[in-house]
């Protein structure tokens, strides 16, 4: 078969590969391999495209909650709960993402059904884990008045699914559930913070009290009178005796048995009982007073420390309650919802453009590798270059190409051809413009005014 060739091909014996820059060579390669290009070409762009169409879409349902700081200042009233934010917020996470929480919100809402007969409880929760979305949004930085409060933070909770119904359920059951741990747990620990001091100043109180009985005792033992009382009326310990039952019977109707006033004074009671016949009967030396005086020193000024820390501790317990009162009023740093997590209208993936375009270009290097594959693998001799690498180039000669007649008519009809088919576009499209368009001023004062952004 007779090929046109350019008769300076023949004159460098040497591997030639200038035509690999000649668009020519690649056109004539299309042409020759088309079929290998475009059969991979076809089915990976169909494989592809309709991997991408098939593949199902998911929906976040996204909500944003605001950690809104205390409402009353805190140089008035000081909060209970210190804990930053951010803590917090990791803290009610962890909760959240427990095993029993996953599995009754799975139950709730029917999650994954086509899935839940093919998967353990462990790989449920893990699909779960990775489908709640839950991360700040922005830290809004303000100047901190005092140590004690935190930054305002903004956070999301959110959930991927299949549904957007259901993912727009489930994302409002997290909110609520996280608005629901947060409250119950300030609120629970500024009760146990009351509770705590309560106990402090009951025990603190009910020292003082046993400390009081003493020192009434060796005041009585002495001889010299109890405190609030002067010293021109001494009273016998007979009388105080009465003074301390008929106490007892006052406050024996205002408390319990079991509470520490009323066992405190039944114990100074049972001791003045057994101490009042021998300190009526029996008188004491001079050195008994001393030891008495000094032991009574002592108490009193045991008495006044333990005072002191009973005043503190009932300050602390003031401020506990007060704190726990805001917390149960909702008045102190606290948990807002600010976007309600909605049905989302568009699946957040797949993008199913950028995945078709990623398949078409796939399919077009399958098909270029094909092509190209199949050139390298063929002998056939199409240049002189080729026929160097076989024959001795002293035994070749160039033969000029004859033009016959045949391929100069279909030359001219491919020109007339092409110049016929140039003015029908030309006039299709010029017919289209006049049909279609609107005028041309109207289209340039549309242009002026921005109307075609």
């Amino acid at each position: 078969m007779l090929q046109k060739v350019d008769f300076e091909d023949f004159a460098a014996p040497q591997e030639d590969r200038s035509h690999l820059l000649r668009p020519a060579f690649y056109w004539q390669l299309i042409k020759r391999r088309w079929a290998f290009f475009l059969i991979p070409f076809l089915v990976f762009a169909t494989a592809g495209i309709s991997a991408v169409m098939l593949w199902p879409p998911t929906y976040l349902s996204e909500g944003r909650i605001l950690v809104q700081s205390q409402q009353i200042p805190t140089e008035l009233v000081r909060p209970t709960v210190t804990s930053a934010a951010q803590e917090r917020i990791q803290v009610m996470e962890q909760r959240i993402l427990s095993r029993d929480n996953l599995v009754a919100i799975a139950d709730k809402f029917q999650l994954y059904p086509g899935k839940r007969t093919l998967m353990s409880v462990t790989e449920l929760i893990e699909l779960m884990k990775k489908n709640i979305k839950i991360a700040p949004v922005d830290l809004l930085e303000f100047k901190q008045r005092s140590r004690l409060e935190n930054p305002t933070v903004v956070f999301s909770v959110g959930f991927e699914d299949s549904d957007p119904a259901v993912a727009a359920r489930v994302a409002n059951e997290l909110v609520t559930r996280i608005l629901s741990e947060d409250l119950r747990d300030r609120t629970g620990r500024a009760s146990d913070t009351t509770k705590f001091l309560a106990r402090e100043v009951q025990k603190l109180q009910a020292d003082n009290a046993a400390l009081d009985a003493r020192i009434a005792q060796l005041k009585i033992t002495e001889g010299r009178p109890s405190s609030g009382v002067g010293q021109s009326q001494i009273q016998s310990p007979s009388t105080t005796l009465s003074e301390m039952k008929a106490r007892l019977l006052q406050l024996g109707a205002l408390y319990s048995d079991r509470h520490p006033i009323i066992q405190s004074l039944k114990r100074q009671i049972e001791n003045l009982e057994k101490t009042v016949t021998p300190a009526e009967s029996t008188s004491t030396s001079p050195k008994a007073d001393a030891s008495t005086e000094a032991s009574l020193d002592a108490l009193t000024a045991q008495q006044e420390a333990l005072q002191k820390n009973l005043d503190i501790a009932t300050t602390k317990l003031d401020a506990a309650r007060l704190g726990e009162n805001l917390e149960k009023n909702q008045q102190s740093e606290k948990l807002e919802v600010i976007e309600q997590p909605s049905t989302p209208q568009e699946p957040i993936k797949p993008k199913r453009l950028k995945l078709a375009a990623l398949a078409i270009l796939m399919a077009f290097m399958a098909g270029a590798g094909a092509t190209f594959l199949a050139e390298l693998t063929d002998n056939g001799i199409r240049r002189a270059s080729d026929i160097f690498s076989v024959v001795d180039s002293q035994l070749i000669v160039s033969i000029p190409y004859i033009t016959t007649s045949a391929e100069t008519r279909r030359h001219r009809r491919r020109i007339v051809l092409t110049i016929v088919l140039f003015i029908l576009v030309l006039a299709g499209a010029l017919a289209t413009a006049y049909f279609l368009l609107p005028p041309l001023d109207l289209i340039f004062a549309k242009a002026r005014v921005g109307l075609f952004r």
